[in-house]
């Protein structure tokens, strides 16, 4: 079962966001009280613990483990699989994929290490598509797909 193992809220852009055992999330918006959260495409990020874990692994910091920090850390589902337009439902609230991996930051030392950063590969962001509230433990369902297409740059 695919769940939520941790929420994060960064109060200010460049400054390390906060654990919470819950949020709310704004239609259109994103986390309430999150720096990152706007009326744009990436409203949430997420990140799987087990891409987590795989970067660990690596034995490497790079610049992704320092600066990319997820609102939501997931378990048991492959993000990066998921098309853009998939729809996700946490608790009350529903979120529709709209990009999955991000750009990788240059000179990050786990490049020099490995093929591909496993966060340039397997991050994803949301819109949040119906507010709610979520929280540490719930289960994330998969709802479906609506055709929806978005650019192919990043952010």
């Amino acid at each position: 079962m695919a769940k939520v193992v941790a929420i994060k809220i960064a109060t200010q852009k460049g400054v390390s966001p906060k654990p919470v055992e819950s949020g709310e999330c704004i239609e259109n918006f994103g986390l309430k009280g999150d720096a990152h959260a706007g009326n744009g495409k990436r409203q949430i990020s997420l990140l799987a613990q087990e891409s987590i874990d795989k970067m660990a692994e690596l034995g490497t910091e790079g610049l992704c483990t320092k600066k990319f920090v997820e609102n939501i850390t997931t378990r048991g589902i492959k993000l990066h699989l998921l098309e853009v337009g998939t729809r996700l439902k946490i608790s009350n609230a529903e979120f529709e994929i709209s990009q999955t991996g991000k750009e990788c930051y240059k000179n990050c030392a786990i490049l020099d290490h490995a093929d591909l950063c496993a966060l340039a590969i397997e991050c994803a962001f949301a819109k949040v598509i119906k507010g709610g509230s979520i929280k540490n433990g719930d289960k994330i369902e998969i709802l479906g797909t609506k055709s929806i297409e978005y650019p192919l740059n990043y952010e």
